[in-house]
């Protein structure tokens, strides 16, 4: 299994070695900000190089690209396009953007129709990972019809080579997916899985609530992560509470689990 966490840009690479991954993800930038990548990304690249450590880029939480309000679109895409352009300097393995969603009385068309616009307009100079989103009834990328229906929108750009997916089994948990049956129904749609965010979940199944929780300490099917991370074949990434210590307990819990 290829294995890391997410994890602070300054202690990234010693932070993957420490709990024995060959690959992490970070934010280029502040997650919650327009501003854009802040980071060195040459010094990034030669250090994750020399360590053998493979980066994946998550893009800031604001980007929402579906949306019909012009003031927030128009900025995603801008803001995204940045993102995968620094990505590209730090020889990044993808970028992972949320699904994101419309207004509450917006036709979701519109926003498959505008993820279809952005990909087409986009410098994808590394893959471009959708992931499914936890919430939200106008969402693009919480229930299965919906990820059918953004899949068909982007597989019909000429940049649809280098768009992928991310599964995230909070996320799923949270909108009411069976983990047991994931991968063989987002494969069904996707006909891949490129990464996986594994993750418990603070909340109930289908509550639609993002609170992440470490391994086995959540409310996941325990049988259904296994299942995500033994059968997705896709490199596995925690987004897990804790740093280190936590993240290392998490990878134990994993491989003594009785299920895999």
């Amino acid at each position: 299994m290829i294995f890391g966490a997410h994890a602070d840009l300054a202690t990234a690479i010693a932070d993957t070695q420490a709990i024995g991954g060959t690959i992490c993800q970070v934010f280029l930038g502040d997650p919650q900000s327009w501003k854009g990548p802040t980071a060195d990304t040459a010094a990034l690249r030669t250090a994750a190089e020399a360590a053998g450590i493979g980066i994946y880029v998550h893009a800031p939480y604001l980007i929402n690209v579906a949306t019909t309000n012009n003031r927030v679109r128009i900025p995603s895409r801008q803001l995204l396009g940045k993102t995968l352009k620094a990505a590209a300097e730090v020889g990044a393995l993808g970028v992972i953007a949320h699904g994101g969603h419309v207004l509450a009385d917006d036709d979701p068309e519109a926003g498959f129709a505008n993820w279809r616009k952005c990909v087409d307009q986009l410098d994808i100079a590394v893959p471009l990972l959708i992931e499914n989103t936890a919430g939200g009834a106008n969402a693009m990328a919480r229930h299965l019809e919906r990820i059918t229906r953004l899949w068909a929108a982007v597989s019909e750009s000429p940049n649809a080579g280098q768009i992928g997916w991310c599964l995230d089994t909070c996320h799923a948990h949270a909108a009411g997916l069976d983990l047991r049956t994931l991968v063989a129904d987002i494969t069904a749609i996707t006909g891949r899985i490129d990464l996986v965010h594994l993750n418990d979940s603070r909340d109930a199944f289908g509550s639609g609530a993002d609170r992440h929780a470490n391994l086995g300490q959540g409310n996941c099917d325990p049988a259904g992560l296994a299942a995500v991370a033994t059968q997705a074949n896709a490199p596995v990434i925690l987004e897990t509470p804790g740093g280190v210590a936590e993240h290392r307990s998490d990878l134990e819990w994993l491989l003594r689990t009785d299920f895999i």
